[in-house]
C-alpha cells in the first residue's frame, strides 16, 4: 500500500489560541496603562509644588519617569513585555516611592490620591499581570515597603499604613486572578493541542484507508476482473481476447502508478479518457456519445475507472449483451450514463463482500465529491448514472 505522509505536528502560535490571546490582552492593557499613568501623574506632578517639595528634584524626576512611561509603552506595544521592562519599571518605581518626601507636596499625600500612589498601584498591578508570581510577589512586596518608608519620611504614617494595604491587596488580587486565568487557559490550550493531534491523527488513518481502497478497487477493476472472467469461463485462453484484456490491465496499473507518483495538474479531455476505456474492451458492443469535456486529472481519472468498473460487470456478468455509453454537462455537473441490456439483477440483494459497485463505482465517485445513482432489476437491464459536480 503506497505510504502516507503524516501532517507536520510541530508547534504553531495557532496552537495555542487561548494562551496568545492572553499575552495579547495583558502586553496592550498594561503598556496603555503605564502611558496614561505616566502622562497623567506628569501634569499633576508638576501643578503642585509647595515645600518641601524641590522643583530642582522634581522635574528631573518627572521628566526621567515620563520618558520612562513612553519608553515602556512604545516598547512593550512592538516587542512585548520582558523583564528588562518589568525589573526598568520596579526600580524607577521604588525610587519614587522612596523619594515621596522632596516630590510629593504634604497638602496632597493623604487620602490615597497622589500622584506616587497612583504610579505604585499601576506598577504594583502591571507586574502581577507580566511577571511570574515567583517574580511579581516580591516585586510587590519590596513596592509596598518602598512606599511605607517614603510616605512615613514625609511624616504621614497614616497614609503610609493605608496605601500599603491597598498595595499588598493589590498584589494578592491581581497575583491571584493571574495565576487562575494563566492555569485556566493553559488547560484550554492542552485541550485544544489534543484535539488538533487527534485530528491530525484521524486524518493520517483515513488517507491511508481511502489509499488502500484506492488500491483494492485498482486491483479489482483489472487484474481480479479479468481472472475472474476466465476463472468463469467467460472468456477463453489462452486467445487473442485475453492477451489483449491482460496487456491493457498491465498498462492501466503502470499508468495508475504514474498518476500517484506525480502531482496532478490542470484539466485533462474527459472523452478521450472514456475512449481508452472503450479501447480496453474490444470484446463488448458499446455505442458511445462523448461530448466535449475537461475535468481535472484526478477526477478524470475517478470517472474513467468508475465508467470501466461498470462496463466491466457487463462483460462479466451479462455476456452477449451491448451497452451505451454517454458522456455529457448538465449546467455545471458531468453527467456520464450507461445503460446495458443484459439480464439485470437486485441492487439491494447484492451480498456485502461484493466489492464492484460499492467500492469501484460508488467508492470512487465519493472519493471526488460526486455521486452514483445504479437503476437495475431482473430482466431489465441496468442504467448506472455518474454525476460530478464541477464541469468546466
Amino acid at each position: 500500500m503506497p505510504a502516507v505522509a503524516a501532517p507536520n505536528t510541530s508547534p504553531t502560535p495557532l496552537d495555542t489560541p487561548a494562551g496568545g490571546a492572553f499575552a495579547l490582552i495583558f502586553t496592550r492593557l498594561p503598556a496603555l496603562l503605564r502611558l496614561t499613568c505616566g502622562l497623567v501623574g506628569a501634569v499633576v506632578a508638576l501643578s503642585v509644588r509647595t515645600p518641601p517639595v524641590e522643583p530642582a528634584l522634581l522635574v528631573p524626576a518627572v521628566a526621567a519617569l515620563t520618558a520612562w512611561s513612553l519608553w515602556y509603552g512604545i516598547r512593550a506595544l512592538r516587542h512585548g513585555i520582558g523583564a528588562p521592562l518589568v525589573v526598568g519599571d520596579v526600580v524607577a518605581t521604588t525610587a519614587a516611592c522612596l523619594a515621596i518626601p522632596v516630590l510629593v507636596a504634604p497638602e496632597v499625600l493623604p487620602g490615597e490620591g497622589s500622584w506616587i500612589a497612583i504610579l505604585a498601584s499601576t506598577t504594583v498591578i502591571n507586574t502581577q499581570a507580566t511577571a511570574p508570581a515567583r517574580w511579581s510577589v516580591p516585586a510587590g512586596l519590596l513596592l509596598t515597603a518602598a512606599y511605607a518608608v517614603g510616605a512615613h519620611s514625609a511624616g504621614h504614617p497614616d497614609e503610609a499604613t493605608s496605601h500599603a494595604a491597598t498595595l499588598l491587596v493589590q498584589t494578592a488580587c491581581a497575583a491571584i486572578m493571574t495565576a487562575i486565568m494563566r492555569r485556566r487557559i493553559g488547560r484550554a490550550d492542552n485541550a485544544f493541542v489534543a484535539h488538533q493531534r487527534l485530528t491530525r491523527e484521524a486524518l493520517v488513518a483515513r488517507r491511508a484507508r481511502e489509499a488502500e481502497r484506492q488500491q483494492n478497487r485498482d486491483l479489482h477493476d483489472t487484474v481480479l476482473a479479468t481472472l475472474t472472467m476466465v476463472g468463469l469461463g467467460a472468456m477463453a485462453g489462452p486467445s487473442a481476447p485475453l492477451r489483449t484484456r491482460c496487456a491493457a490491465d498491465l498498462r492501466a496499473l503502470s499508468a495508475l502508478a504514474d498518476a500517484r507518483s506525480t502531482s496532478a495538474g490542470g484539466s485533462v479531455p474527459l472523452d478521450e479518457r472514456l475512449r481508452a476505456v472503450r479501447a480496453r474492451l474490444p470484446d463488448l458492443p458499446v455505442t458511445t456519445e462523448l461530448a466535449a469535456c475537461a475535468v481535472p486529472e484526478p477526477v478524470a481519472q475517478a470517472l474513467a475507472e468508475s465508467t470501466y468498473a461498470a462496463l466491466s460487470n457487463v462483460a462479466l456478468h451479462a455476456p452477449g449483451a451491448t451497452a451505451e455509453l454517454r458522456l455529457s454537462r448538465i449546467a455545471d455537473t458531468v453527467v456520464i450514463e450507461l445503460a446495458d441490456d443484459g439480464p439485470g439483477f437486485d441492487p439491494a440483494g447484492v451480498p456485502a463482500h461484493r466489492y464492484g459497485l460499492r467500492e469501484s463505482v460508488r467508492g470512487r465517485m465519493s472519493t471526488i465529491g460526486g455521486r452514483a445513482e445504479i437503476d437495475s432489476r431482473p430482466g431489465a437491464g441496468t442504467r448506472i448514472r455518474l454525476e460530478w459536480p464541477g464541469g468546466d
